[in-house]
């Protein structure tokens, strides 16, 4: 759990990522590492890249929705997902049968 302090520190910097402003190397180091030790930290982080790529998200959008859920963008295209534009897509993606590699099965956890 991120500690009241650190959140709005953490915040304040993925507003300036989100807004396209400059952020002191110091902090980004500091983002990085606190995102590397908390999960919440690297979502938070992850969602104000993600606005930065898309700076028309809306809270209402899709792309907005798919932020909030922490899904999508900034290396997803591993998966074969680069973004979703439909609900359609959404769900297309989780009925696939096989993976890149071809191997069935891939929503398994080994």
């Amino acid at each position: 759990m991120l500690s009241t302090q650190y959140r709005i520190k953490l915040e304040g910097i993925c507003n300036k990522i989100a807004l396209h402003e400059e952020v002191s190397l110091e902090d980004m180091i500091w983002a990085e590492k606190l995102a590397k030790a908390n999960r919440s930290a690297a979502t938070i982080l992850r969602q104000a890249r993600r606005k930065a790529e898309n700076p028309d998200m809306t809270e209402d959008s899709l792309d907005g929705f798919l932020n909030a859920l922490d899904i999508g963008g900034l290396g997803n295209e591993r998966f074969g997902v680069s973004g979703f534009n439909s609900p359609d897509e959404i769900a297309d993606w989780f009925r696939r049968d096989n993976d890149e590699e071809g191997e069935n099965n891939w929503r398994r956890r080994d």
